[in-house]
């Protein structure tokens, strides 16, 4: 299992529970994870580190200082 991180602007989109897909975003040396239909975003990911899988499980959701944070576990 894998675990990925994503930043959610706002709060009650996701829940702990909830199935998802991402669509994967290209940079030039990096990619990057939306939680489809633009819920979250992942932060850069090196091409080294490339998800094989584009569907996972939301496992927590939190709230901090700096916002909301969604971490899903994908089949990896």
């Amino acid at each position: 299992m894998r675990e990925m991180e994503f930043k959610m602007e706002r709060p009650g989109l996701l829940k702990e529970g909830d199935l998802v897909t991402v669509t994967e975003g290209v940079l030039p040396s990096n990619y990057y994870y939306t939680i489809d239909p633009s819920l979250a975003m992942s932060g850069n990911i090196p091409f080294r580190e490339r998800m094989k899988s584009k569907e996972g499980k939301v496992v927590r959701v939190i709230e901090n200082e700096r916002g909301f944070y969604v971490t899903a576990e994908f089949d990896e």
